[in-house]
C-alpha cells in the first residue's frame, strides 16, 4: 500500500497505537482526533501498525473482519494479526485486554483465490459461491484508545476497528440459508444465556463479500485461497469481564467458546 499525501498524521497515530500495544495500557484519542482525514489514512495506519509489530510477511493477511450498521453506510474491514486468533475452546486468559466486549458472528471462508479484475466483477448474488466454509466465531471487541467504544470513527478503524482475539469454532461447508430466521445464543460468565433470532444488520453475511474483496485487492493483491472473514456481530457489544467463560451457539451451524 503507499502512503498517502497526509501521510505524517497517520504516521503519529501509528506510533501512539503502537505504544499503546508495547505498554499495555490505552491511550487518548482526543489530541490525535483531527490528524486523519478519511479512511485511507486510517488503514494506512493498520498497515504502519501490522510491520511495526511483526505481524507476518502474508502480502494478505489470513484473517479479516468486515462489517457495518447497514447496508446504506459504509463498510470498515481490517486485517487481524495472528496472536489473538484462537480455535474454540480457547483460553484466553493469559492475553492482555484493556476492554473485553464480546461480538457474536459468522466467520467465512474463501474457496478460491480472489484476484482483483474477479473482485471487482463480483456481485452479492454471486458471492456465496466463492465461500467453501462458514464457523461460528467470537470477536472479543478491545481498544487501544482510552475513549474504548465512543472513540471517533477514524481513529477506531485505525486501531483495526477496535479488534482484540477472535476464537473460531468448527468448519462447517457452507450452504445458503435462511439468515432472518437464524437463530444465536450468547453466554457470558454465570448469566443467563441471551438469544438472538435475525440481528445481523446486513441481513446476509455474504453479501459484503465483494465489498470486502474490492478493499483487500485495491492496490493489486491477490486474495489466497483459504482466507478468513468475520463479518460483524448478532448480539450488539456485551459486555465481559475477566474470567468470564463466553460461548456463543448458533443453531445448524455450531458453537465457539472462550475463557477469558
Amino acid at each position: 500500500m503507499q502512503a498517502p499525501e497526509t501521510a505524517a498524521g497517520a504516521e503519529t497515530v501509528a506510533r501512539a497505537l503502537v505504544q499503546a500495544r508495547l505498554r499495555q495500557q490505552p491511550v487518548s484519542a482526543a489530541p490525535l482526533e483531527q490528524l486523519l482525514a478519511g479512511p485511507e489514512d486510517a488503514y494506512w495506519v493498520q498497515e504502519l501498525v501490522a510491520r511495526e509489530a511483526g505481524w507476518g510477511s502474508e502480502v494478505v493477511a489470513r484473517h479479516w473482519k468486515s462489517g457495518g450498521p447497514s447496508r446504506s453506510g459504509a463498510l470498515t474491514h481490517a486485517p487481524l494479526p495472528a496472536p489473538g486468533i484462537w480455535a474454540s475452546p480457547a483460553d484466553g486468559s493469559d492475553f492482555h485486554f484493556n476492554f473485553r466486549l464480546i461480538e457474536a458472528e459468522v466467520a467465512l471462508r474463501l474457496g478460491r483465490e480472489v484476484t482483483q479484475e474477479q473482485a471487482e466483477a463480483l456481485t452479492p448474488e454471486e458471492a456465496p459461491a466463492w465461500i467453501d466454509g462458514m464457523t461460528v466465531s467470537i470477536e472479543v471487541v478491545d481498544s487501544r484508545w482510552t475513549e474504548g467504544p465512543r472513540t471517533p470513527a477514524l481513529l477506531k478503524l485505525a486501531d483495526l476497528q477496535s479488534h482484540g482475539a477472535l476464537v473460531r469454532g468448527e468448519w462447517k461447508p457452507f450452504a445458503p440459508r435462511d439468515w432472518a430466521q437464524q437463530a444465536c445464543t450468547v453466554q457470558i460468565g454465570a448469566a443467563a444465556p441471551q438469544a438472538f433470532r435475525g440481528t445481523y444488520a446486513l441481513a446476509d453475511p455474504t453479501w459484503l463479500l465483494p465489498t470486502w474483496l474490492r478493499h483487500v485487492t485495491r492496490h493489486g493483491a491477490t486474495v489466497p485461497r483459504g482466507t478468513v472473514v468475520t463479518t460483524g456481530t448478532w448480539c450488539g457489544m456485551l459486555p465481559a469481564q475477566k474470567g468470564d467463560r463466553v460461548k456463543a451457539v448458533f443453531e445448524g451451524i455450531g458453537e465457539a467458546e472462550v475463557q477469558l
